[in-house]
């Protein structure tokens, strides 16, 4: 009879991260990958300039161009319904997955698609996000070049031999590298990455990410421009309270932020009630952006002169009022109908739309700041994702003195929403089609957890000593007392020698009985499969999955005697108790006496 014992995989390698060789080799990619975003961030941005001075100011230019103070007639209705039609066409007979805002799609691609991407995505998602937003669809481009430069890195990715995890890594290093290559905010879009995109904190996926994020920063001088992208140093002296002040607009901002949300999903609602083909949709919706530019036309188009006009504090009363309708109706709308768009700068608009209104009747601080304030609030709320929306609005502006205030907001808008809303603006989607998402990053009970505090002991076993036809009676006559399906055989010193089941005895009945032999002198029994006392559980999880193994003998690791056994089912007390403790509610503290 085998007597050894398994310990394939169980010595003590136990290490903080489990980051390996690997991690150059994906840093030296996400080099690449980095380049590749912030290019496709500058091909991207003179598609926008190009489609938009075409249509508007009938000039072949690639040059920024706005149109906040454009003189518009009543032809320019008809541009966005083009705009919304060469969009459709494109979605149907090119792909559908250029539909929607980035972020959602990008993230489907991970969970579902185990982060392949199309070459064809790749393509056509920024030339049809430059149709759609240069044709006046009240988008930014941050959403698109996510997709994009996310489309990249899996590209990337797939002309090698990558696992779905280091797809993954390259996939959300491309889309940090775009927002980076637009915004030029490289931190934010790392924790971006981490609250959004990733599902994981690990070595071999955040130290990739940051360097195609730095790349991009690198290349965005020579191809974008300098840094920050919206100066501010407007932050005003602040009164004890001031920020529970902030905290209020927080408040407000949350507040906005589930009811933009709660209006997006309802008219796409809408439009699925409409009897006919989701192509024309995007038209459809041209009709109204059409005549909210001639109402607003600042509300047409990425608008980054809006948002550094707000953050100035020039933006007047009526137009703030007028910025904020006329965006929130065409943007709602417009994305609802599945056409290819950002949400980023539409967000910060009516943010801060919202804060100039608030700054006239709040008791300290100009326009610029609080407006600066909602923006980020709305963002951090609305995306759920107030790190990343505190570190945006400090990279965007340069003015690192408006972090404490800024993140009071955040997360005070982030708490309302999160109280209100099931799911965000980012997962509704893909909720619907039957994926749902959990944020909440927790330390894995099994990776905590020993073997000693879920094992069963003292533990039945049989003798090394005991001759096969004994071990036919003991399966066969329970006299009373159910048998367990398996059993460790041990010799006199207490070490596991095999291990005996049910289904061993029927086969021997079946097959011929061993006759005359004890366990230890039984080539049937096989060698053991054992986990240690100290072993974490997780990593006797997974070794008992690799092995198919279902019951394990729990051995001391110093003298290697038997102390427990271990089934499938103990595995799940392991959920239950960290379920247990987070149930709980302590006792009220008493003082004695």
């Amino acid at each position: 009879m085998k007597s050894s014992v398994s310990t394939l995989g169980v010595h003590d390698t136990l290490r903080d991260f489990t980051a390996d060789g690997r991690l150059l080799v994906l840093s030296a990619m996400a080099i690449v990958t980095g380049t590749c975003g912030a290019a496709a961030a500058w091909v991207l941005l003179k598609l926008i300039a190009l489609v938009t001075n075409f249509c508007y100011f009938h000039t072949l230019s690639t040059a920024t161009s706005y149109l906040s103070h454009a003189k518009l007639g009543l032809s320019s209705i008809l541009i966005p319904i083009v705009g919304g039609v060469i969009v459709g066409l494109m979605a149907r007979h090119g792909s559908d997955k250029i539909r929607g805002h980035g972020i959602p799609e990008a993230l489907e691609a991970i969970l579902i698609g185990q982060s392949r991407i199309q070459p064809k995505v790749a393509a056509l998602k920024p030339l049809s996000s430059a149709i759609a937003i240069g044709t006046g669809g009240p988008f930014g481009a941050e959403g698109p070049i996510i997709m994009t430069g996310g489309a990249l890195g899996s590209l990337f990715a797939q002309f090698f031999h990558l696992s779905s995890a280091e797809r993954k890594t390259l996939l959300v290093a491309g889309a940090a590298a775009g927002m980076t290559g637009i915004f030029g905010t490289p931190v934010a879009a790392v924790l971006l990455a981490i609250e959004v995109m990733l599902f994981e904190w690990k070595p071999r996926s955040f130290v990739p990410v940051v360097v195609s994020a730095i790349v991009a920063m690198a290349w965005r001088p020579w191809l974008v421009g300098p840094w920050p992208l919206f100066p501010h140093s407007g932050i005003p002296p602040m009164p004890w309270w001031g920020l529970a002040l902030c905290a209020g607009i927080g408040v407000i901002a949350g507040l906005q932020s589930a009811i933009t949300t709660g209006a997006l999903y309802w008219f796409e609602d809408l439009f699925e009630k409409l009897p006919i083909h989701w192509m024309w949709w995007p038209a459809i919706a041209g009709v109204v952006v059409g005549i909210g530019g001639l109402i607003d036309p600042a509300a047409l188009g990425v608008g980054y002169d809006n948002i550094g006009a707000l953050i100035n504090g020039t933006v007047l009363i009526h137009a703030a009022v007028a910025l904020l309708v006329v965006k929130a109706i065409i943007w709602v709308v417009a994305l609802s109908s599945g056409t290819s768009g950002g949400t980023l700068a539409p967000l910060l608009m009516m943010g801060g739309a919202v804060g100039t209104l608030e700054a006239h009747i709040l008791p300290f601080g100009d326009a610029g700041f609080w407006s600066l304030l909602a923006m980020a609030a709305v963002l951090g709320g609305t995306l759920r994702c107030p790190l990343t929306a505190t570190v945006f609005a400090i990279e965007l502006t340069g003015d690192l003195r408006v972090m404490p205030a800024v993140l009071v907001a955040c997360v005070a808008s982030f708490a309302v929403t999160v109280l209100l809303m099931r799911r965000s603006i980012l997962t509704e989607r893909l909720a619907r089609r039957g994926r749902h998402l959990s944020y909440e990053y927790t330390v894995d009970p099994f990776e905590v957890a020993q073997v000693s505090d879920i094992m069963t002991h003292p533990v039945h076993t049989l003798p090394a000593s005991m001759s096969t036809e004994d071990v036919l009676a003991f399966f066969d006559s329970e006299n009373g007392v159910k048998r367990h399906k398996s059993y460790p055989v041990v010799d006199d010193a207490g070490h596991v020698v095999g291990m005996v089941s049910r289904s061993d005895v029927l086969r021997w009945s079946r097959e011929g009985w061993p006759k005359g032999q004890t366990l230890a002198e039984s080539t049937d029994v096989g060698e053991v499969f054992a986990g240690y006392a100290d072993e974490l559980v997780g990593q006797l999880a997974d070794r008992m999955a690799a092995a198919d193994v279902g019951r394990v003998p729990i051995v001391d690791r110093a003298t290697g005697t038997l102390v427990g056994l271990l089934a499938r089912r103990d595995l799940l007390r392991v959920r239950a108790h960290a379920g247990r403790l987070e149930r709980e509610r302590a006792r009220p503290l008493t003082i004695p006496g």
